[in-house]
């Protein structure tokens, strides 16, 4: 039989909260935060977490836990001083969820393999979009509803068009999508040339959602994608400085080409092990 968790630190994390939002004798700072000015530090955590993750930085990780854990309690704690909602409350209703999404745990579906356990989870998710759209004022298709407008651009694309896929409205392989990626890329370049900055803009939005669809076709995440290309920028630009730097020369001294072949150095190096 599983043990149950000690829950003290929570208590003791939830008190602090309490205490750093007293009106009396509380911290000036957390005093004057509101939903809004404490969102982008819940984004930033869970980033953090995500980096965590990919260094496999366990001691790291620990830490952003806490901190994006941080995030729930001070919203939960803003939340629960308006009269909307508490911490319980928060946990209560994922506790429910969870049971309500895991019928081959807690109740008597057979789901056997995580394919089986996919289809329940999405077809739960499904039902629960359904009954929100009708009772919603948004006016989005039910297929589309739910799909948060915060989320980053290429993973909502992502989701976006892998609901689409499950009523039948997507291409049948990879092939028309990257013909279709080329078709955009020349409207966008069409645009470059003679439109307007705000139909370029439209085109490029076009081309990217088409590269994030070829992403998916691929099964590959394009967050994780282009996360893997910022890390290799970075390490490679560094490396570039520092050859630069061993022939006694700075990179505003450097002309493009006297970079570009410090960086062609680094790619052989890299690709040489």
């Amino acid at each position: 039989m599983t043990a149950k968790p000690d829950l003290s630190s929570l208590t003791e994390l939830l008190a602090i909260m309490a205490r750093l939002r007293d009106p009396n004798d509380g911290c000036p700072w957390d005093l004057e935060q509101t939903f809004a000015t404490i969102a982008p530090y819940t984004i930033e955590e869970a980033y953090e977490v995500e980096d965590a993750i990919a260094r496999n930085d366990m001691a790291g990780l620990k830490d952003e836990l806490g901190d994006l854990l941080l995030q729930v309690v001070f919203h939960s704690r803003m939340a629960e001083e308006a009269g909307h909602f508490s911490f319980g409350d928060v946990a209560k209703g994922i506790s429910d969820k969870m049971i309500r999404r895991h019928p081959h745990v807690f109740g008597n579906v057979s789901a056997d393999r995580p394919e089986a356990v996919s289809t329940n989870w999405e077809s739960i998710k499904a039902a629960e979009r359904a009954a929100k759209s009708a009772s919603s004022q948004d006016d989005v298709s039910p297929v589309l509803a739910g799909i948060t407008a915060g989320l980053p651009a290429l993973l909502r694309a992502v989701k976006l068009q892998n609901r689409a896929a499950r009523v039948g409205f997507d291409w049948p392989d990879k092939r028309p999508v990257i013909d279709k990626i080329k078709e955009e890329l020349q409207e966008l370049e069409h645009e470059i040339e003679a439109g307007t900055a705000q139909t370029t803009a439209e085109e490029f939005g076009d081309f990217l959602f088409v590269v994030a669809n070829l992403a998916r076709h691929l099964k590959l995440d394009p967050e994780d994608c282009l996360r893997a290309a910022n890390r290799k920028f970075e390490r490679r630009f560094t490396a570039m400085e520092k050859i630069l730097q061993s022939e006694g020369k700075a990179l505003t001294d450097c002309d493009l080409a006297t970079m570009d072949e410090a960086w062609n150095q680094v790619k052989r190096q890299e690709k040489a092990g």
